[in-house]
């Protein structure tokens, strides 16, 4: 793939014609000799893809896109970002791809599932996953998009793919047209929200989440790990990006950092 629009927009971007995961391929690349902020990975067959809370992610060869962006983010001044804000580099990146996917898919509806799948009419057509590396200073956010998969080969009965929804564009015309507006979007908000030393709503950060969740207003269920699941109403997004839940039990706004949401209406 030679994805002219993407190259234009990343600082550092690798193509592999496959990987085991492109997470790995950039944590192994940025281990080998060093890779600048905001450098990608990408491929059209990741063979053992993962998840979040675990789970296995697979798509057949050349109709998923797998994409990873490694992240070193600095404020204004050089000194390193807080730990306490990369919760919101998911979530902007969650923002990014919704963004993206609307622009191949016009007439349809995209939201943003909190905290980060990106769903088309309810069924999801992307999840991301954001690993922290062992130095503690950067983080790895790996997005799996599915592009042309057929309904039986998709991986779950909620799952949809780019061409069931009527994209026209196919081919690396439609991978570098999606790549290219998820990493321009998601370039801009991490710029922004590092510009504005990880101030939320100074950078416009917590409105852009809270334009393309879908998640607000619904009736949820979440799965918290070592916890009993929590049933509400989703019905805001803090300045530390966590999702405020008003619990149908006793009334209470119960603050989610960390979860798997289902929507049940």
């Amino acid at each position: 793939m030679q994805l002219p629009l993407s190259r234009s927009v990343a600082p550092s971007l690798t193509v592999l014609e496959s990987t085991p995961s492109t997470n790995d391929a950039l944590a192994e690349l940025d281990a080998a000799r060093g890779a600048p902020d905001l450098a990608v990975v990408a491929t059209l067959d990741q063979t053992a893809g993962r998840g979040r809370m675990g789970r296995v992610w697979v798509a057949p060869a050349g109709e998923a896109l797998a994409v990873s962006i490694l992240l070193r983010p600095t404020l204004p001044a050089g000194e390193p970002l807080a730990l306490e804000h990369y919760g919101w580099f998911p979530l902007l990146a969650g923002v990014a791809m919704a963004r993206a996917v609307r622009g191949v898919l016009p007439e349809r509806p995209v939201a943003l599932k909190w905290p980060n799948d990106v769903l088309v009419e309810q069924r999801k057509v992307c999840g991301i996953l954001a690993e922290l590396r062992p130095t503690g200073d950067a983080v790895v956010l790996g997005a799996g998009l599915n592009l042309s998969i057929p309904q039986e080969r998709l991986p779950t009965p909620v799952s949809t793919s780019l061409a069931l929804e009527g994209a026209s564009t196919r081919g690396d015309a439609l991978v570098d047209a999606v790549l290219s507006d998820y990493l321009t979007g998601f370039i801009e908000l991490y710029r922004e929200l590092l510009r504005f030393g990880a101030d939320a709503d100074a950078s416009g950060a917590r409105d852009a989440v809270l334009e393309e969740c879908g998640t607000l207003g619904r009736e949820v269920r979440v799965l918290l790990q070592g916890a009993d699941d929590l049933v509400g109403t989703a019905t805001s997004i803090d300045r530390s990006g966590r999702l405020l839940v008003v619990r149908s039990s006793d009334g209470a706004t119960v603050p989610v950092a960390a979860g798997d949401v289902t929507h049940l209406r």
